[in-house]
């Protein structure tokens, strides 16, 4: 089942990015709605990261 959630998340990436190329080479507009949809994510998860990353060295931190 994990393996096919994973798959699954794989496919929706590698389309994501699909979209993006295409989109910036001019493509249809369902394509460049995809794209901005992708890079939006994309925007979120890097901005949500290094709050995370920087939560658990603070954790580890106060461990030692």
């Amino acid at each position: 089942m994990t393996v096919l959630i994973l798959s699954g998340v794989l496919v929706l990436v590698i389309g994501g990015c699909v979209c993006v190329f295409w989109a910036a080479r001019g493509g249809p507009r369902w394509v460049r709605a995809v794209a901005t949809a992708t890079l939006a994510v994309g925007e979120l998860l890097r901005v949500v990261d290094p709050l995370r990353s920087s939560n658990s060295k603070r954790v580890d931190s106060q461990r030692e």
